[in-house]
């Protein structure tokens, strides 16, 4: 499996949050500096994620911006703790010989966001495939060679969706490509069960899926696929998962990641209605079974 440099997404969600916070207390940087009794150019670092913040430092620095409100102490304390821990925590931790640093980011991030928006222009997304089809889609990528290794990816992959119906069940908005239909990943056989599955989820409330139709022609989605990923706290900020020819990349800065927001917004009101996306997937269905 190749290897990938670690992700810093953890700690520049928290380093984001605490440079808005500094910035919305007219506190400097210089200042913060010297609340730690440190450089400037450590503050800098800090807020870019590229140092870990200790617990006693992040303590000083929300005093220092007078961060009263208890949860919000509390949900930097936990993310700061999430970004030291280096991924040691969660379901995903025991298949760490199968997962890449950007794959584990992805996870993580899953599985405490509360809204996805994705879209794909080749495949069906992980959190909508069936084992038959993610296990086609493992083979291929040639990145897993035995076994073991392909069935345990797999098994992340189905492990994963259970943030669709678990108690606080993620929001999922889907925008496909409809050569993503066509595409017979596994064969004809399992393209139709996949197929039916994605209608099937489309059935839950929380699950939208729209079809992008070869009709539409020329459409900023076509150039790439990528993950719109949304949190729970006002003041969280969305982060972007896109795939470029080297792997995946996180976009994190907000005038790019408004960009994708607005991308995806298109895509949306480009695409098939839902009932009408159904129809389509429901057609493509029976064309498989003939």
């Amino acid at each position: 499996m190749p290897s990938v440099k670690p992700s810093t997404v953890l700690g520049r969600q928290l380093g984001d949050e605490l440079k808005r916070l500094r910035e919305a207390a007219g506190v400097s940087m210089a200042e913060a500096a010297e609340v730690l009794e440190c450089t400037r150019a450590k503050i800098s670092r800090m807020e870019n994620g590229h140092v870990p913040v200790r617990a006693p430092d992040l303590s000083a620095l929300m005093s220092s911006y007078r961060i009263e409100d208890r949860e919000t102490r509390e949900r930097l304390s936990a993310l700061a703790r999430k970004a030291n821990r280096r991924r040691r925590d969660g379901w995903w931790h025991q298949y760490g010989s199968v997962l890449g640093d950007a794959y584990r980011d992805q996870i993580e991030m899953e599985a405490i966001c509360d809204r996805v928006r994705t879209y794909e222009a080749q495949l069906i997304p992980g959190l909508l495939q069936t084992p038959e089809y993610g296990r086609a889609v493992t083979v291929a990528s040639r990145a897993w060679q035995t076994p073991e290794e392909i069935e345990q990816f797999v098994e992340v992959r189905l492990s994963r969706q259970k943030r669709l119906t678990d108690e606080s069940p993620l929001e999922l908005w889907v925008v496909l490509a409809e050569g993503v239909l066509r595409q017979q990943v596994g064969g004809a056989s399992v393209m139709r069960d996949q197929l039916e599955h994605v209608l099937t989820m489309a059935d839950l409330p929380n699950v939208t899926v729209q079809i992008m139709p070869f009709s539409r022609g020329a459409h900023a989605g076509m150039f790439g696929p990528y993950v719109l990923m949304s949190f729970p706290q006002a003041s969280s900020l969305d982060l972007v998962l896109t795939e470029i020819p080297s792997g995946n990349m996180w976009v994190e800065r907000e005038p790019e990641v408004a960009y994708y927001r607005a991308l995806f917004d298109d895509a949306r009101k480009s695409a098939l209605p839902p009932t009408e996306s159904l129809a389509l997937i429901q057609r493509t269905v029976e064309g498989y079974r003939s």
